[in-house]
């Protein structure tokens, strides 16, 4: 399979974090941040450079595409790849890594195409966020799972079951395999575009984007349980007004908001009135 490599002259890190994170909802599958420009690499069959130019279009960038020789992309991405550590409490790894000692919960993710090793600072925020939170004999959703790593930690925190869901025909597959990797019992993928409607749950991750999130926001508020939490990521600093706005709509409030490399993740309960 031919690839292409895109060039995007971008030389804040923190912008090149935030178009990581969009580009990889396009299908891209690697990344090489340098110091003034951002590579970018997708399958030559995958590319649509009207949804490229949409995604630059608000930063006026722009970009230039160069095809690639073929490469061994999983030997690369091997090569690449680096475990993530968030402090004592949990850490991430591949299958190909040695155990990280030291900390309390370990997971195996093997991501593929799929988003979420932790690495990005939405992932990061959440994953952090979980550790505050009694996951104990409660109900999860996962809203936009990727590779499931949300999923797995709320079984590993003690989730009676959990509801791991993406659009992704390929996130469902990557999740699936991690799951079964960290022997999960207790978290179902499937593959659907919005929030089924009916089961109400005790805490909802949800950490895919803006638009998503406001579209999805009052089936969410309406199947949280009343005492119920969302961790909702997939933010940066200038989506919290929208985003806080949508929430008194829907009743709910915003109770923490934390924020690494220009992205937030919001801590969200049912409003008491």
């Amino acid at each position: 399979m031919n690839h292409l490599r895109i060039s995007i002259a971008v030389t804040d890190p923190a912008q090149q974090e935030i178009l990581i994170a969009f580009l990889s909802e396009l299908g891209y599958e690697g990344f090489e941040q340098e110091e003034d420009v951002l590579q970018a690499y997708l399958p030559e069959s995958g590319f649509d450079a009207a949804a490229l130019a949409a995604t630059l279009q608000p930063y006026h960038l722009a970009f230039t595409t160069a095809p690639v020789p073929e490469k061994n992309w999983n030997e690369e991405w091997e090569r690449n790849f680096t475990p993530v550590q968030i402090d004592r409490f949990c850490a991430i790894r591949a299958h190909f890594h040695p155990p990280i000692p030291g900390v309390t919960h370990e997971l195996i993710i093997t991501p593929k195409m799929s988003f979420g090793t932790g690495h990005h600072a939405t992932t990061y925020t959440v994953l952090r966020a979980m550790e505050h939170l009694g996951f104990e004999g409660k109900t999860v959703l996962d809203f936009g799972t990727g590779t499931g790593v949300l999923a797995i930690l709320a079984e590993k925190l003690g989730a009676a079951r959990i509801e791991a869901i993406d659009i992704d025909d390929w996130s469902i597959r990557n999740a699936n395999e991690n799951i079964a990797e960290n022997h999960c019992i207790k978290v179902t993928a499937k593959k659907l575009d919005a929030i089924p409607p009916g089961e109400q749950f005790d805490i909802i991750l949800a950490n895919i984007n803006k638009h998503v999130l406001l579209a999805q926001m009052a089936r969410m508020a309406q199947q949280l349980k009343l005492e119920g939490v969302i961790l909702m990521s997939g933010l940066v600093d200038k989506d919290f007004e929208e985003i806080d706005n949508q929430a008194k709509l829907t009743n709910l409030f915003v109770a923490e908001r934390t924020s690494k490399d220009g992205w937030i993740c919001l801590k969200m309960e049912k409003s008491p009135n």
